[in-house]
């Protein structure tokens, strides 16, 4: 089972691990007056808007968005996504696309040691887990074995690179915020709710291939959750790799579409929302 919000961390999340033990500053936060966010305006009649979403549940952000980027979503007639999150077809492919050719397990492809000290970690992870959860996810009938199963299950069938997603999210802070929509979900689903017309400009196919055409060799670095000196340009690789992939060739294509889309629905409000987590510090 893939749960919703892995779909919104994929690029983001490879991208920080990549340029792991990076120091980066944060964004000193001013006054609710100063808050701003990552919302452009597409000047037409009707206007339409880009808006970067931060892939964390919605509860931590909601609060300090702008009035003017929820009016935005409010007032427009359409709402885009990266991908359906709301579709079944797409948890159902995504499912898909993690797992190893049959026939494969991890134990298959990865060092022993790795595989071994992964299914330690996995252990106390599970053992762990009743003492994350919290008295409300207790309260809404959530069970530690079915949310352990729920992000960690036929994690030997998994493919090496959603191994290191799984792990990443795998931390208390994670465990405590499960059942909470990630921004983007929350948005999708107050779209519904609103009956406004949405859609997606990417198929599962367009983002799951360039994770799963990481070369295996490469990954268990990251899995192994260190980075010593001399693995650094094995790291700057693969940062280059993704951001050759999952940003560069993937803005070309989905501003084709969204160009297309414009076109095509000219007395139409577009709100596109889309993952902003990529971008630069300076940009906050």
């Amino acid at each position: 089972m893939v749960h919703p919000g892995w779909v919104c961390l994929l690029h983001s999340s490879l991208l920080l691990l990549a340029r792991a033990r990076q120091s980066r500053g944060a964004c000193p936060l001013g006054g609710k007056s100063e808050l701003n966010s990552f919302l452009w305006t597409i000047k037409r009649d009707p206007p339409s808007y880009f808006f970067g979403t931060i892939h964390v549940p919605y509860t931590r952000v909601w609060d300090f968005i702008p009035e003017n980027s929820k009016k935005a979503f409010q007032q427009s007639h359409i709402v885009y996504f990266e991908l359906d999150l709301t579709d079944p077809y797409t948890i159902s492919a995504l499912t898909s696309c993690q797992l190893l050719p049959q026939g494969e397990n991890l134990q298959d492809v990865l060092p022993r040691d790795i595989y071994r000290r992964l299914k330690r970690h996995l252990e106390y992870v599970k053992l762990m887990m009743p003492s994350w959860m919290t008295p409300d996810q207790r309260g809404k009938g959530l069970y530690a074995d079915y949310l352990f199963n729920a992000i960690a299950g036929n994690w030997e069938r998994k493919r090496p690179v959603w191994v290191m997603l799984m792990v990443n999210s795998l931390t208390e802070v994670d465990i405590k915020s499960r059942g909470v929509p990630v921004l983007d979900l929350y948005l999708a689903q107050e779209a519904e709710r609103l009956r406004k017309q949405t859609g997606a400009v990417e198929k599962v196919e367009e983002q799951c291939h360039p994770l799963n055409g990481l070369n295996f060799s490469q990954v268990p670095n990251f899995i192994n959750a260190t980075l010593p000196a001399h693995e650094r340009i094995t790291a700057q690789e693969i940062d280059s790799y993704f951001r050759q992939e999952l940003i560069y060739k993937r803005n070309e294509r989905m501003g084709r579409r969204v160009k297309d889309l414009l076109e095509e629905y000219p007395d139409k409000s577009f709100f596109f929302a889309f993952g902003a987590a990529e971008n630069p510090p300076k940009a906050c």
